[in-house]
């Protein structure tokens, strides 16, 4: 695969070994009352380089509100982030970002929608687009570079949308259930796309899920959140080799760890 070098990058880690460091980090939202609705509690957080990480947590309780301000679309009411020992000020191009909705503009094709970030951060289009191929390729989307997003499937539009976040070649790839508009045979393959990519990139990943299992599936840690406001609960390492398979689900430490987090959020019913 090709490879373009990132000159935005951020610094190597200074303050800690860890590319993301979460200080006492709180946010409370203003309201027409004048009585500000807290929607984060303290948090404090460390993520190492590299590695994938996910976050699970009743609806509501501010899982996604964290992630923006990972990426720099909200800032906190109190407390510091940094990121790769750099204090976050606002969105960093080493920062991917995906959504539940791929967000594909319906006049580009596949192709210029994933170079859309270079073309949004000045860069020269041509040196990445050979790394843009390389992740169509990658994703199974060779041969689809031309159509529109309109033409693909939505499995095939979100795999699009991961393209496009990773492209611009960031350190960090936020994601906010990206898959939970999918069906559920769409999104076991799409689980198994995105340990491959993930495998082979080495990005760090900060993935927001409500299922219990993708979670465990994917993650080398998963952190449980409270109900608003929301602060971190519990913190599971997943030591199951990799790469995992479907059949991952029957390992004894797999159905351990998936029946101790659904007990701390009080949940139902097997593995979904």
């Amino acid at each position: 695969m090709s490879t373009m070098p990132n000159t935005d990058v951020l610094s190597e880690p200074t303050i800690t070994d860890s590319l993301i460091t979460i200080e006492q980090v709180t946010l409370a939202y203003p309201t027409a009352t004048g009585a500000p609705v807290q929607a984060l509690r303290p948090i404090d957080l460390e993520i190492a380089d590299g590695t994938f990480v996910s976050l699970v947590g009743p609806s509501g309780c501010g899982k996604s509100t964290l992630l923006k301000i990972l990426a720099g679309l909200l800032r906190q009411s109190e407390g510091v982030v940094h990121l790769g020992g750099r204090e976050l000020s606002g969105p960093s191009p080493d920062v991917g970002v995906v959504f539940q909705q791929p967000v594909l503009l319906p006049w580009l094709t596949i192709v210029d929608n994933v170079l859309l970030p270079i073309r949004v951060q000045k860069r020269n289009v041509a040196q990445y687009r050979d790394r843009a191929m390389d992740l169509l390729r990658m994703v199974g989307l060779d041969g689809f570079e031309k159509r529109y997003p309109s033409e693909l499937s939505g499995g095939m539009q979100q795999r699009a949308g991961i393209v496009r976040a990773l492209v611009p070649n960031p350190r960090i790839l936020l994601m906010d259930e990206p898959f939970g508009a999918l069906d559920a045979l769409t999104r076991e393959r799409m689980n198994d796309d995105l340990q491959r990519i993930w495998s082979e990139e080495r990005k760090t990943v900060f993935f927001i899920t409500h299922s219990i299992p993708e979670a465990v599936y994917l993650s080398d840690r998963v952190l449980v959140m409270s109900e608003r406001p929301g602060r971190i609960v519990a913190d599971f390492s997943v030591d199951i080799e990799r790469p995992r398979r479907l059949d991952a689900t029957g390992d004894p430490r797999f159905q351990q760890t998936a029946t101790t987090i659904r007990g701390l959020l009080n949940a139902r019913g097997g593995i979904d």
